[in-house]
């Protein structure tokens, strides 16, 4: 997956990843987990089966989740699908659901020249959608489990 995951959304670019991380560890409490879902992992939308970037390149996001309690107190009271437990992604449809992250959002954005969404979550939600919904992950940073 990590391969795949460098191939699709860096260019190939190990030190372009390694940059992307070393942002994330900078922005995230210590005790948070980072993880990549979505078409930059399986190499398909879910929706279609289309290809990562069938549009052109850059035209694919990238969905990032922040796991742990702490993360969760970044997005504001409209901002959650399930209260306190799991958000709606910081996009461009919902820019203002966790201000905190909006400097974060736009400088990975930069970073990849494409757009990263950022949903928070707990620990046990990775659990339900990776074994329950079939939706499989890359960890970034951190351990899920712990966070």
């Amino acid at each position: 997956m990590r391969s795949n995951v460098i191939r699709l959304a860096f260019g190939g670019d190990e030190r372009r990843f390694q940059e992307f991380l070393d942002e994330l560890r900078r922005a995230l409490p210590a005790n948070a987990a980072a993880v990549l879902r979505g078409s930059a992992v399986t190499g398909v939308r879910w929706n279609d089966g289309a290809p990562f970037d069938a549009d052109g390149p850059g035209t694919s996001d990238l969905d990032l989740t922040l796991v742990g309690a702490d993360v969760l107190d970044w997005y504001t009271e409209d901002g959650f699908y399930i209260a306190e437990v799991h958000s709606k992604p910081l996009s461009d449809k919902d820019p203002d659901i966790a201000p905190p992250l909006v400097p974060l959002r736009r400088k990975l954005s930069d970073m990849v020249s494409r757009p990263v969404n950022i949903q928070g979550t707990r620990d046990w939600m990775m659990f339900v959608r990776e074994y329950l919904m079939g939706q499989p992950y890359l960890t970034l940073i951190g351990k899920v489990e712990d966070a």
